[in-house]
């Protein structure tokens, strides 16, 4: 019978046990937070509300999709998706658009509060609804067609706008809304108040707030799946379909400020390691940090030069350890990262661009990052051997007995070693270790 011992440190099985805990317990969490709860009676009328407060994206738009199939399944009155968004991405618009339209259940969408807006994406959602609402301060509009992370020339330019107009008149015609408008929202970028937005036929209403929109919605008609449906707000719950965890982290980790700082600490993570084999937790996070980052790059408009700037700068950091510079690739280094920071999201919108806050602290902390590291590691190894046989240079011995260019013995840090010199040497005179050649030293006198 063979038998295998395998021996791990405590320090290393800490690291794992540390490792192991910092991957499963959120997964646990997401786990237990997404657990169905048990149902409420059918015969309880409920009006499902959400809020989609930010960029369109494809995270939002599995949200919706997700709490449309929940209040079918529910058979709520009503799904309330309360609106305040400066656009976002053509299919993730696109996808929510056709839940709307496919829904078994009326959908209100609601932009609010005031200050909110249903700008670009948001245009087109808004005007899908069955009941179409704004808060007062609230506004809409500015729905042309901008290309993200690529360039269009003028004939494909020409294609995307005509099939966003052709698009959401199909749209505002199919709910009895203001064709023209809409069309002129996207070929001309206009934009409405909520008062005139009531007055030119793009929304059914303006409600102060939610008990206010339940009150005016009551009794209304509205065509659901090609169906009747008469409105019933009385004696109606209320219930808010929260984001769940996983789509909460999910959404946060595609804001481009945080998927920029995700590679950032990946790079650092797989360097580490590198630079450290064994430690195993730095090139885990690394690793996971990366697969974050580069998940919320395909939601994101990035532009690929400007990665590669970043890791130009990087590349000068390391360069400036071992070349004298005179801080010249540091500078250097630092600017092609911020250069690099900025053209990473090729976007039009404010709203996809990485904010100065952050750019410029990430880029000189990363050049402090890989200059100290890289002087430490340099440092070590350009310092003298403590240890093995190379660590025997410079030791001071005694010869056990002569020594000449044929060899001798000597005694060296409590050890027996075979001898040679270029000069003889006296049984019990002191030596000191000048090389080292396999297992045979050469000496000298001290």
């Amino acid at each position: 019978m063979l038998c295998y011992n395998f021996y791990m440190s405590d320090a290393k099985k800490n690291t794992i046990a540390i490792l192991l805990v910092f991957i499963l317990v959120p997964f646990f969490i997401v786990w237990a937070t997404e657990i169905k709860t048990e149902s409420p009676p059918l015969n309880k009328k409920e009006a499902i509300i959400i809020t989609l407060d930010g960029v369109i994206n494809p995270v939002a738009a599995e949200y919706v999709a997700k709490s449309i199939k929940k209040a079918t399944e529910k058979k709520a009155e009503l799904l309330i998706i309360q609106l305040d968004t400066p656009g976002g991405l053509d299919t993730s618009m696109r996808n929510i658009v056709k839940d709307i339209n496919n829904s078994q259940i009326p959908i209100v969408v609601y932009v609010s509060p005031s200050g909110a807006r249903a700008a670009s994406a948001g245009v087109f959602i808004t005007m899908a609804a069955h009941i179409a609402a704004m808060s007062p301060g609230t506004n809409i509009g500015a729905a042309h067609p901008v290309a993200i992370g690529e360039k269009m020339d003028k004939a494909l330019a020409e294609k995307a706008l005509n099939d966003a107009v052709a698009y959401i008149k199909s749209i505002a015609e199919q709910h009895g809304r203001n064709a023209k408008w809409a069309e002129d929202a996207v070929r001309k970028s206009i934009s409405a108040t909520e008062v005139e937005a009531l007055k030119n036929n793009v929304i059914d209403l303006i409600a102060n707030n939610i008990d206010d929109l339940l009150t005016k919605i009551h009794g209304k008609k509205v065509k659901v799946f090609y169906q009747e449906r008469l409105i019933d707000t009385s004696n109606l719950t209320l219930v808010h379909d929260e984001m769940g965890l996983r789509s909460k982290i999910l959404n946060f980790i595609s804001d481009p400020n945080v998927a920029y700082l995700l590679m950032l600490i990946g790079f650092y993570g797989i360097f580490f390691e590198l630079t450290n084999p064994g430690s195993i937790f730095p090139g885990v996070l690394g690793g996971i940090c990366l697969v974050l980052a580069f998940y919320s790059f395909q939601t994101l408009p990035v532009n690929y030069a400007g990665l590669l700037l970043i890791l130009i700068g990087i590349v000068l950091f390391i360069l400036e350890v071992k070349v004298v510079s005179y801080g010249m690739l540091t500078i250097g280094g630092i600017v092609s990262v911020v250069l690099g920071s900025l053209m990473l999201y090729d976007s039009p919108f404010p709203f996809m661009k990485l904010s100065l806050s952050i750019i410029i602290p990430a880029a000189i902390i990363t050049a402090l990052f890989f200059i100290i590291t890289f002087k430490l590691a340099y440092k070590a190894y350009k310092s003298k051997p403590v240890t093995g046989q190379e660590g025997l240079v410079g030791l001071e011995g005694v010869a056990k007995t002569d020594i000449s260019s044929e060899g001798g013995m000597v005694f060296i840090h409590g050890e027996y070693w075979s001898a040679y010199a270029d000069s003889f040497i006296n049984k019990d005179e002191k030596v000191v270790v000048e090389e080292v050649k396999g297992l045979k030293l050469k000496v000298r006198k001290s």
